[in-house]
């Protein structure tokens, strides 16, 4: 008879995050550069967006690809091999292909051997949705060593005759290593919603099987993003401010306990206007959206990194990570570092 990986004398194990990592591509696109394709100024970008400029990757350089650097960057973090990883978990709105997953491809290109690979899709709360269910896998005894990455190449379903939407969006990628580390608390409390009633608000119609690209609608660009900019702003501000609340009631801890909160890298008056909420001042966020852009899935993960880097935590300090994305979806998580 096969025995479960999981016994009833098996307690549930604490999930840290062990290593970080981050890639983003060498070019910069600057507001100027967006001033000759649209009808913007860096002005208007600036007051309304917070973001300068923004990532975007160099001609047959993919999603898998960054995904790939910024994995090898967090293993080298953590001290491990790519040998070691049990799991990789990519996730990501725009993958090379529908399929094989992207996870797959990076599993090829760092050499990971032993791992089972999938991608997640929750848009801009897909890094955060796939820490979760990394957690799940580590409590439960299946798997050890989970390396989870967010990874986008949003040049490639922009709009960029769309001003409403092509100065919000670049490219990069972000990764963690989970794992269980004996003496440390690591994820404390996490919280997924989602509201596919709202899914219209933000979205991509076509590509899919509803609405094929076909050659009577190829230059129509259904194929890039739409977004209604008002609603996105009220649903980003209120869900992530709940999300917030509910993950800190649940680690019975108030705002002012936070060393650093890292929030979704969309716009500066979304996280303005959590932080005037929070009663918490500016710098105790981690905010980089300024130099990169809204890059969805990677952006909570290269920020993580950043702030990992640069000693914006500590151990044992608490840090809220927060995002909000198409579907409508978001997600929260405290994690004592």
């Amino acid at each position: 008879m096969i025995q479960p990986r999981t016994r009833p004398n098996q307690p549930k194990r604490t999930v840290s995050i062990i290593g970080t990592g981050s890639y983003v591509p060498e070019r910069i696109m600057t507001n100027a550069e967006l001033e000759k394709l649209v009808e913007t100024s860096d002005e208007w970008i600036t007051t309304r967006t917070g973001i300068k400029e923004r990532r975007i990757a160099a001609e047959g350089e993919f999603t898998s690809d960054m995904a790939a650097k910024a994995g090898l960057n967090a293993l080298e973090n953590a001290g491990i091999t790519a040998e070691e990883v049990d799991l990789i978990l990519v996730a990501t709105v725009t993958p090379d292909m529908f399929f094989p997953s992207t996870a797959c491809f990076v599993q090829s290109k760092i050499g990971a051997k032993h791992a089972a690979c999938f991608d997640v899709s929750a848009a801009c709360s897909g890094f955060l949705y796939a820490i979760e269910i990394a957690q799940q896998f580590i409590t439960s005894h299946t798997y050890d060593t989970i390396l989870v990455i967010g990874a986008e190449k949003l040049s490639s379903i922009v709009d960029w005759s769309d001003r409403n939407t092509c100065v919000l969006f670049g490219d990069g990628a972000g990764a963690a290593v989970l794992r269980h580390r004996g003496g440390g608390h690591g994820v404390v409390s996490t919280f997924m919603a989602s509201d596919g009633g709202l899914s219209d608000i933000l979205y991509i119609p076509g590509g899919g099987s509803r609405f094929p690209i076909t050659k009577e609608n190829a230059d129509t660009r259904v194929n890039c993003i739409k977004m209604n900019g008002k609603e996105t702003y009220k649903h980003a501000v209120t869900s992530m401010l709940d999300a917030t609340n509910k993950v800190l009631a649940d680690a019975n801890l108030d705002p002012k306990d936070l060393a650093c909160v890292i929030p979704h890298q969309a716009n500066l008056r979304i996280i303005e206007a959590i932080a005037h909420r929070m009663d918490l001042p500016m710098d105790r966020f981690m905010i980089n959206l300024d130099r990169y852009g809204n890059t969805s899935a990677a952006a909570v993960a290269i920020a993580l990194d950043e702030a990992n880097r640069t000693g914006r935590m500590k151990v044992g300090d608490y840090v809220l990570l927060v995002v909000f994305g198409g579907g409508l979806t978001w997600a929260s998580s405290v994690i004592q570092w």
